[in-house]
């Protein structure tokens, strides 16, 4: 499955979030860093919903980059 990930740059550090799987997260020194820990965080928070028991969220989010005009 494929979802949408969302990536902050704090002061000093990035964080990531799953819109479509609520609590899953990760904290990383580098975008590089955070990618590679959410995609372990996703799949862990997959394997922990499958031994609860209970069904996998269907990705639905979806990103899009709006531009906004603004006069000088």
């Amino acid at each position: 499955m494929r979802y949408a990930v969302i990536i902050e740059k704090g002061n000093n550090s990035y964080g990531a979030y799953v819109p479509d799987l609520p609590g899953c997260v990760a904290v990383g020194e580098t975008p590089e860093e955070v990618k590679t820990l959410i995609q372990e965080a996703i799949e862990f928070h997959l394997e922990g919903l499958q031994e609860d028991g209970e069904e996998i969220p269907k990705p639905n989010s979806s990103i899009e980059y709006v531009e906004a005009k603004i006069s000088a």
